[in-house]
């Protein structure tokens, strides 16, 4: 059998706001998916880049329409850097997500900010970027799409967990169809708080675990309505604005201990997911989190195991590198399991650089 072979720059910037993940990428087509992960780094936003990001679903039409435009050029250009500083002289594609500033799957909406056309010029390379926004027209969530890739590439897990801006799961139900969601929010709060206090996250989790909880604060929390939703479901950042941060505000308390009770809550709603004796992938930047990482384990009979640093790190950015291959192979990459969408489909746009 032909192998076909694939070198590609997987790009990824999630609600936590750490950065934007960039990941050089080969992927081999055998009898399965096989990839190797070479060059990986996490660029941190400048601090004018962080705020404006922060805000940016608070933006007029006008003003997200400038910011698209300015953030296109922004990211090709990190793109770009990331390519000649590493003399990376033989990708094929890039890959790339852009930054989710707007989700309101059930209006139709989802705007991912730095997938305008610009964005191949600029970066040098034909761009596979824009991966939601079809799913949502399809009356699909546009989330979570990594399921298709926890499935080709870490099926011989039984849960693959992801604790980055949100938690999301996926898994294979007793039909041996793919399923994911999310679960509640994890950095997008946490980091908010690690703000009040100085810091832009809580580095293991040490301003957390000198905190207390409010027990009445963690049952409001706990009767949320979108846990007592069925899948498919995901949240974005208004869901923490208008339902999370002003049940928060009704408590007057020290941010740490905001933030003890966020764990005790979130550690509980994750820990109740998994069945006992599973084993669970667990990757993003809340895998690095001792803290969270004893407390959902404390909630859990199932085998949590966090990968080496590359896959914990980069497995998003390997992921969106991946729909992005099945894309230019006119494959699925987006699941009605998953979504909800009205069928599987093939979802990404497709720019060339013209200059």
């Amino acid at each position: 059998m032909e192998t076909a072979i694939y070198k590609v720059i997987g790009v990824m910037s999630g609600t936590s706001l750490d950065g934007m993940d960039l990941a050089q990428i080969e992927f081999r087509k055998r009898e399965s998916w096989e990839f190797k992960l070479g060059v990986c780094e996490t660029v941190p936003y400048p601090q004018d880049w962080f705020e404006a990001l922060r805000g940016a679903m608070d933006l007029s039409r006008d003003q997200l329409l400038l910011l698209n435009q300015r953030y296109t050029e922004f990211l090709g250009n990190v793109i770009s850097d990331f390519v000649n500083r590493n003399n990376l002289d033989d990708i094929d594609f890039v890959a790339s997500h852009g930054h989710t500033v707007l989700h309101q799957p059930q209006k139709k909406l989802t705007l991912q900010i730095g997938n305008l056309p610009a964005i191949a010029d600029v970066a040098g390379l034909p761009v596979v970027c824009d991966f939601r926004v079809a799913d949502v027209m399809l009356g699909g969530q546009g989330a979570p799409l990594v399921p298709i890739g926890d499935k080709l590439l870490f099926g011989n897990y039984d849960y693959c967990l992801n604790l980055g801006g949100f938690a999301n799961v996926s898994m294979e139900d007793p039909t041996g169809t793919r399923i994911a969601y999310d679960i509640c929010a994890v950095n997008t709060v946490m980091n908010h708080f690690a703000t009040l206090l100085g810091e832009n996250y809580d580095d293991r989790g040490k301003m957390a675990a000198s905190g207390s909880v409010n027990e009445s604060l963690k049952l409001e929390l706990d009767a949320l309505d979108f846990y007592r939703e069925s899948p498919p479901k995901s949240l974005g950042m208004e869901w923490v604005s208008q339902h999370v941060l002003p049940i928060f505000e009704k408590y007057e308390m020290e941010p740490a201990d905001h933030l003890r009770t966020w764990v005790a809550h979130i550690a509980e709603q994750i820990g109740s997911v998994f069945s006992v004796g599973t084993k669970v992938l667990v990757t993003g930047g809340g895998a690095m989190n001792d803290f969270l990482m004893k407390e959902i384990t404390a909630h859990t009979d199932a085998d949590l195991e966090i990968p080496d640093r590359l896959v914990l790190e980069y497995k998003e950015a390997l992921i969106f590198g991946l729909l992005g291959v099945l894309k230019m192979r006119n494959e699925i990459n987006c699941l009605k399991s998953v979504t909800g969408a009205s069928h599987d489909h093939s979802s990404g746009v497709y720019f060339t650089p013209i200059r």
